[in-house]
């Protein structure tokens, strides 16, 4: 195969961002579209952030904002960092023509993927039927499959109980207590105690339920939806976790890396 292979990532946030940081150490030219306000919570490692604040860099690996889809800006990219588009209607798709699609968005239901949309087409997550809207499906939900490749059926469903981490499930996320105005309180990778107030959403404050460190929390003064994930605090108090890629991430980006190179070489 070749190594210049061209991979988009549809999402910028953290799952999709370690799988493009892993891909593009490997020499593969990646592309990634976002939101023009993402919502990713993990900001500082997460390529969406570019398009806030024009790069970022995670772990070494440089990502740039380059605003809307245009052809003769896809026809210049040189693969020197990864490439951040806002690019809510897909238009990347036949403007770019990939090699190899990652759903990243992990979306829990089939938004707009199709096979014949690349020649390999990978979905994380639960709601894609592998071999009917994509190629591949990877197991998300941590478990003893997290990272498993499927060839047919679908991931493990969407429990709505987000994963434990040293012992702490549901409480160690913030959540919105109504629609509103976001007004952050603090910055990712500030040490909390339980009941400090993190955020405000209108005059309803958000407190975090557990001590330990802010790993995640959304740009402050967008607008909110009710029960919206907002951040999360990581009982295990270590700062140096919020700016680094996630287990989880990296057993994601492992098992993309796997389907590319085992599709391609076969």
């Amino acid at each position: 195969m070749d190594s210049r292979a061209r991979v988009l990532i549809l999402g910028a946030g953290e799952h999709a961002s370690g799988t493009a940081h892993r891909l593009f150490r490997c020499g593969f030219v990646v592309v990634m579209t976002d939101l023009a306000s993402p919502r990713a919570v993990r900001r500082k490692v997460s390529f969406s952030s570019a398009i806030l604040e024009g790069e970022i860099t995670v772990e070494g690996v440089r990502g740039i904002a380059c605003g809307a889809p245009d052809p003769q800006q896809l026809a210049s990219l040189d693969g020197a960092s990864v490439a951040v588009f806002v690019d809510p209607l897909g238009e990347l798709k036949k403007l770019w023509r990939p090699d190899v699609i990652i759903d990243a968005r992990i979306a829990k239901r089939n938004l707009d993927n199709r096979l014949d949309d690349a020649p390999l087409v990978i979905g994380y997550g639960p709601g894609l039927v592998a071999g009917r809207d994509v190629h591949f499906v990877v197991e998300t939900r941590r478990s003893h499959d997290l990272g498993r490749i499927l060839a047919e059926g679908m991931a493990s469903p969407d429990t709505g109980i987000p994963g434990e981490i040293a012992g702490v499930g549901a409480a160690r996320v913030l959540r919105a207590p109504a629609a509103g105005l976001l007004r952050t309180c603090r910055e990712i990778g500030d040490l909390v105690q339980a009941g400090d107030v993190i955020a405000r959403v209108g005059d309803q404050p958000v407190k975090s339920a557990i001590a330990g460190v802010v790993r995640g929390l959304l740009q402050s003064g967008v607008p909110v939806e009710a029960k919206q994930k907002l951040g999360d605090v990581d009982p295990r108090g270590d700062p140096a976790a919020c700016t680094t890629l996630s287990d989880k991430t990296r057993a994601l980006s492992g098992a993309a890396l796997e389907i590319i190179v085992s599709r391609f070489l076969r």
